[in-house]
């Protein structure tokens, strides 16, 4: 009796999976004309939405933030069944075409059959993703790249140091590099490289920080830069107190290999005050800087010791003739002669042929090119911090400027702290309020005084920060041709 039983309850359910599976084929083909202009108007329903999280991604790219791959996949769905959609559209009226008077049957049940399913499962899906796009948030902050890019002028001469400090950095024992040599000699050009090397590899550090240092040191601007880097860019944490930062630094740094690069350092950082832990092979986290002292090697407690030699004459050479136009040394025959006399006068040192060559690059006689020489030979003078061989180059470069207007304006700028950022309004209106500009017309004198900051940039483009500390001292010996008053 149990056998009958069984055998009755599973006939039962065969048909029962059947029935359903029959209204289901018919339920497709019946609802096929209902369903068309459904999908459509869920279709545009999604686009709508599809174009107000596309708004939102945008906004947030602008901001430097980076979608979520969730949204990227949504998005990607999205286009997909725009194309699914778009060919049943397409479709539809030959399909409509098949179907008999109230759409309860087909002239062809297979093919009404298959197209209705696709379309009520390609509706299924317009409406998922529909609940699916609802997005609370649609992008991320970006993480700070390892390395940032620092803009740097082709050089030359600087190949066998820059092997040197990069083999220091691949051994281990060392840990902290000192750069010295005098002002000028390329030292930031060659820090740069560094770091811009690392851009394709960077080596294994997890990030690389640039730091400018200067004269005046302040713990608390290492510590802002440095807190930049590793992701501490609120205000309230920038005006905590020193030591609040330096734990904040430490419990970031002590956990990640770093490569610090600080530039231009005049006298003792104490690292241990700013936060950053100490290389050593565990860590095996770097630090390199560059200083005008050797001194300053001992005291930051260097394991390398490079020093940053003026060029060799034909790379001095070379580099002075780069700075020159072409057809400068080709208009007269005894002119690329005393080009080279020119260049010897400059010892090597890459800021004096750099701003020297392009002073010269426009003088085309070989009487010009002769009283530059004599005037290079005159100058004696020492320069304080950058060496006697200095100072006559730069009040060369200084003398050559069209008038005297525009060198009171120039030596104007030595009056701001190093690495001061002036703004151009700012300095034109003192300018006019010093009485260098002569125009009639508050107007006629802003245009003077934009077109003398061309002036000064183009003195100012090539080591840049420590020519600002040189004009403070030309500005002390010219104050009289200045008619500026401390």
């Amino acid at each position: 009796m149990g056998n009958v039983i069984w055998i009755q309850f599973s006939c039962d359910a065969i048909f029962s999976r059947c029935l359903n599976s029959t209204l289901n084929k018919a339920a497709y083909i019946s609802k096929l004309e209902d369903n068309l202009p459904t999908l459509q108007g869920q279709l545009q329903k999604l686009i709508e939405s599809k174009n107000d999280v596309m708004a939102r991604v945008a906004n947030a790219e602008n901001q430097q933030m980076r979608q979520l791959n969730t949204v990227q996949g949504w998005l990607s769905r999205v286009e997909a069944v725009e194309t699914e959609v778009g060919e049943l559209v397409r479709d539809s009226s030959q399909e409509v075409d098949k179907l008999c008077p109230g759409g309860c049957c087909s002239k062809n049940c297979k093919s009404s059959f298959k197209f209705g399913k696709r379309v009520a499962k390609t509706l299924q899906l317009v409406n998922n993703l529909m609940g699916e796009g609802a997005f609370d948030v649609v992008a991320e902050k970006v993480p700070p790249p390892a390395v940032d890019q620092r803009p740097c002028e082709p050089t030359v001469g600087l190949e066998s140091m820059f092997d040197k400090v990069w083999r220091c950095l691949g051994e281990e024992q060392v840990g902290i590099i000192g750069l010295y040599g005098m002002g000028g000699v390329g030292k930031t050009t060659l820090l740069t490289k560094i770091n811009n090397k690392l851009l394709g590899a960077p080596n294994g550090f997890d990030v690389v920080i640039w730091v400018v240092v200067s004269k005046d040191l302040q713990l608390e601007k290492i510590q802002e830069k440095i807190g930049r880097r590793i992701g501490f860019l609120d205000e309230s944490w920038k005006n905590g107190s020193l030591e609040d930062k330096a734990s904040d630094i430490l419990r970031i740094l002590s956990k990640k290999k770093f490569l610090l690069l600080l530039d231009d350092i005049w006298e003792r950082v104490d690292l241990t005050k700013v936060g950053v832990p100490f290389p050593d092979p565990e860590n095996k986290s770097k630090i390199v800087f560059t200083t005008r002292f050797l001194e300053i090697c001992g005291a930051m407690k260097a394991h390398e010791f490079l020093k940053v030699e003026c060029l060799g004459p034909e790379d001095a050479w070379r580099l002075f003739r780069e700075n020159l136009r072409r057809d400068v040394l080709d208009n007269h025959p005894d002119i690329p002669e005393l080009a080279r006399s020119v260049a010897k006068e400059y010892a090597g040192l890459p800021l004096a042929l750099i701003t020297i060559g392009r002073a010269m690059t426009c003088k085309k006689t070989t009487q010009e090119w002769h009283h530059a020489i004599q005037i290079l030979r005159r100058s004696s003078s020492e320069f304080p911090g950058m060496g006697k061989e200095v100072y006559p180059l730069l009040k060369f470069s200084y003398d050559s400027l069209p008038d005297d207007t525009i060198r009171s304006c120039f030596l104007y700028c030595g009056l701001f702290p190093e690495d001061y950022r002036i703004r151009k309004s700012e300095l034109i209106d003192c300018w006019i309020g010093e009485g260098f500009l002569y125009q009639y017309d508050r107007s006629g004198a802003y245009n003077e005084g934009y077109y003398i900051t061309w002036y000064s940039s183009s003195c100012m483009s090539t080591g840049r920060r420590r020519r600002r500390h040189s004009r403070r001292e030309k500005w002390r010996t010219c104050c009289k041709d200045a008619r500026c008053d401390p």
